[in-house]
């Protein structure tokens, strides 16, 4: 071993070669690129091994020379369906993207970014993280989505050692043991690793915090659009339930081997007969995860490091946009009189489509996602905010709908990435993206993001929008006591 290597903690922080852009790995020698805002980025690095069909990630082997890290990695295998997706057969997938000041700063704070898409669609690259590597280095990846990680069956266990349906997680936990033995050759500090997520990738860092098997992999966890009270996992059964169809569909329901005879599918097959608008998620019960993420915070048995969680103050009004108006009619009967008497239509101008979203929004994101924060904060450091700015990009290319948008789901990532998916920012968008930016790696690099942290007995949620930022009437704005079972 080379004897300039440090050890700290056990741990091989690999030293940059003398290249400005090129960098040594435990498995060899890879050259980035200088970005235009001056950030150092490597692409396409292989965290693991091609994977095999439902089978736990191997490490990665070690090359010769020094290989390219200018293009990303393929994305993994999943449907056309989603904006946010990027149609693909392939499985040899499992690569991570490290983007780093310039300049030879060292002990950064470490973010490592677990995209979203369900858990079905997606890819770590498409996200522009250069604002977010101003003071950080920031490391997303690409993992095994929808039936290639979460087709669960008897004959397909022995390929992991917790079981099928659950490689989503594995593939990421792989990619955090990359980052702690690599991260410092990039100037990351490997003690100080935040985890952070939005929606299905907000949901796997639910996971993460109940899982055993990442103690120790990260120190602070943010979590956007995920309310871990109401999801994060499913039931063995279940997952058996929905892998059903799929094995039939195929025609290997009848083998004599089900698990060759699985892994003999073209790819397009298996994309083909899984439900596209499926929401997967790891299954709970095995030592990957022994316990619910709700389960695992409600009695403290989790990885008690400080957490940042936040809703979006209209996270259905992008998708209710999107669909037909809804006849103003039609609205009592379908709320019912006990709701109707909280959402009346004469609050959202006769909108019942407004009205629907809001209800959704309130139900389904806003009340669990406090639940979440509370049962969070019995046990350690939290803080929640609500991002509620009006004035957001819409999707590019996508005609602005009638329905005002507003914070809706995914908004905030335009604010916090470089993404093609959402129209340029307007310069006062681009302001709050700075305020916001620097929140999230304040948060990275202290566990401090500003204001006071939310706890049982001052469960305070911070409002984030154009403007001065203060606390929200958060329960009273959500109707928390009409949606939530604590009340």
């Amino acid at each position: 071993m080379n004897p300039l290597i440090p050890l700290l903690a056990g741990l091989a922080l690999v030293a940059p070669a003398s290249s400005p852009t090129t960098v040594t790995t435990d498995k060899g020698v890879v050259r980035g690129t200088v970005t235009a805002s001056g950030t150092r980025s490597y692409q396409g690095i292989p965290y693991a091994a091609p994977p095999e069909r439902w089978a736990s990630p191997q490490p990665a082997a070690r090359w010769a020379g020094v290989r390219d890290a200018t293009r990303p990695g393929a994305a993994c295998a999943q449907p056309a369906g989603l904006p946010v997706g990027v149609p693909s057969e392939a499985e040899d997938c499992l690569y991570l993207n490290v983007t780093a000041p310039a300049g030879n700063r060292r002990n950064l704070p470490v973010i490592v970014w677990i995209h979203g898409g369900s858990m079905m669609f997606g890819t770590g690259d498409m996200y522009g993280p250069d604002r977010l590597a101003a003071d950080a280095v920031v490391v997303s990846m690409n993992y095994r989505l929808g039936v290639l990680s979460f087709l669960t069956h008897p004959a397909l266990d022995s390929g992991s050692r917790f079981g099928s349906g659950s490689l989503a997680l594995e593939d990421q936990q792989a990619a955090l043991r990359w980052v702690r033995t690599n991260i410092g050759a990039f100037g990351g500090d490997p003690r100080n690793v935040t985890i952070m997520g939005q929606s299905g990738g907000g949901y796997a860092v639910c996971d993460h915090l109940a899982s055993p098997v990442s103690r120790g992999l990260f120190t602070r966890a943010i979590i956007q659009s995920a309310p871990c009270a109401t999801g994060g996992s499913r039931t063995r059964a279940s997952a058996e339930a929905d892998s059903t169809g799929v094995i039939s569909a195929v025609g290997c329901t009848d083998k004599p081997d089900i698990a060759a005879c699985l892994r003999a599918v073209p790819v397009a097959d298996l994309l083909a007969a899984y439900d596209v608008w499926s929401e997967p998620r790891p299954v709970a019960g095995t030592a990957l995860l022994p316990l619910s993420p709700a389960d695992a915070f409600r009695t403290g048995r989790f990885n008690r490091v400080p957490v940042m969680i936040g809703v979006n103050h209209d996270e259905e009004n992008g998708r209710y946009a999107a669909a037909p108006p809804i006849p103003a009619d039609s609205y009592p009967a379908t709320v019912g009189p006990e709701v109707l008497a909280h959402y009346p239509l004469s609050d959202y101008d006769n909108s019942a489509s407004l009205a629907l979203a809001t209800i959704a929004t309130d139900r389904d994101w806003a009340v669990p996602t406090f639940d979440t924060a509370l049962l969070l904060s019995r046990w350690t450091n939290t803080h929640m905010y609500e991002f509620a700015e009006h004035d957001t990009p819409w999707f590019a290319g996508y005609p602005a709908p009638d329905l005002p948008w507003r914070a809706q789901h995914m908004a905030e990532l335009a604010y916090l990435f470089d993404l093609d998916l959402f129209a340029p920012r307007t310069p006062a968008q681009d302001r709050l993206a700075a305020r916001l930016t620097t929140t999230w790696t304040n948060f990275a690099a202290d566990a401090s993001p500003g204001w006071h942290p939310f706890t049982p007995a001052r469960p305070l949620v911070q409002s984030l929008a154009s403007g001065r930022w203060t606390p929200t009437e958060f329960l009273d704005d959500h109707e928390y006591d009409l949606w939530s079972p604590h009340a």
